[in-house]
């Protein structure tokens, strides 16, 4: 495979450089994923060309650079648009790249405008209500408990065993708190009390398939009652992964499904499920953009648990994104 592929990505160092905090790069990489997507390309026969952030990007486009694919995994740092800007500017330069288009990552990226399509889709998915100022409060009707956390954070930043919330009191605290330390909008939920799954997905429209499902299970050591940021960060000793392999997964594999194709997500990624207290299976949110950290991303880790090599996972994810232009040349070729 004679491909240059481009790799678009934000680079946590890089911006901790720049005086950005822990927490605000949380959702960037590492040059670990960086050399780990490139060996697996290398592997797949590709040429690869490290571009970095937006901003580099938008610098080699002006030089002059193209490539045949990029390989997109850059995250953004403001805005509800920030997944669909690297996408947004390879889409003005007729330059292919992996993963969804623009639209699906803004819409996505929403927590609160992500359920309302999967609402519309007729697919289950717990009550909400969003707070964007302190006034919306008082339009909450949900009864007790809740469940509180930032409407477009990814990593369960803003999310901790006071995330959970019983009473009217403690859900105005805990809302205002985010909107003053995140500085954007609060989803509230009915809250699941059961099992917790993510879903790995793979592939494109028909040809999408889900993986399995990975279940979340706390342990002793974690953080109580959620799938925490300090959970997520500090997994090792907190929390363990386990393959379900039973009805409630297949459920949670099928919904994960009719979500992916739903929204029209693309190559790779993962959909996170939670059950009620009937062991139901509902949607939480959809990841289009997923970790590809090789050890510690969910979705490696489920593909290790499966028997799936991170290589053959990067080497799907590239057939699935080259698949796609072969079918647009082709369409493109019949109308000339």
């Amino acid at each position: 495979m004679s491909v240059t592929v481009g790799l678009t990505y934000d680079l946590r160092d890089d911006y901790r450089r720049l005086g950005y905090s822990e927490e605000e790069t949380a959702e960037f990489d590492s040059v670990q994923t960086v050399e780990a997507l490139e060996a697996a390309l290398a592997a797949a026969g590709c040429r690869t060309d490290r571009i970095g952030s937006i901003h580099q990007l938008t610098r080699r486009l002006a030089d002059g650079a193209r490539w045949d694919l990029v390989f997109n995994i850059a995250e953004g740092l403001r805005g509800f648009g920030r997944e669909s800007q690297v996408p947004a500017l390879l889409d003005a330069y007729d330059i292919p790249y992996t993963f969804s288009d623009p639209m699906v990552l803004a819409l996505t990226l929403h927590k609160g405008m992500a359920k309302r399509v999967v609402r519309d889709l007729g697919l289950p998915t717990p009550d909400f209500h969003i707070v964007e100022t302190p006034d919306d409060l008082a339009g909450c009707t949900l009864a007790f408990p809740v469940f509180v956390k930032p409407i477009a954070l990814g990593t369960s930043m803003g999310v901790d065993a006071a995330s959970t919330v019983d009473d009217e009191t403690a859900l105005a605290q805990r809302c205002l708190a985010l909107l003053e330390r995140f500085r954007q909008p609060v989803i509230v939920e009915t809250y699941l009390p059961g099992r917790e799954m993510t879903v790995g997905m793979i592939g494109t429209g028909a040809d999408a398939r889900a993986l399995g499902a990975l279940e979340v299970l706390l342990q002793p050591a974690a953080e109580p009652g959620v799938y925490s940021y300090a959970n997520k960060a500090q997994y090792h000793g907190r929390v363990k992964y386990a393959l379900a392999k039973d009805a409630v997964a297949a459920e949670a594999c099928d919904l994960a499904l009719r979500v992916w194709r739903g929204f029209g997500c693309r190559d790779a990624g993962r959909v996170d499920v939670r059950c009620d207290g009937k062991g139901h299976v509902h949607f939480i949110e959809v990841n289009p953009l997923a970790g590809l950290h090789p050890v510690d991303a969910d979705l490696a880790v489920l593909c290790d648990k499966i028997g799936m090599s991170y290589q053959d996972l990067i080497a799907g994810i590239l057939t699935s994104a080259l698949g796609r232009q072969d079918a647009f040349a082709t369409a493109r070729g019949a109308q000339a």
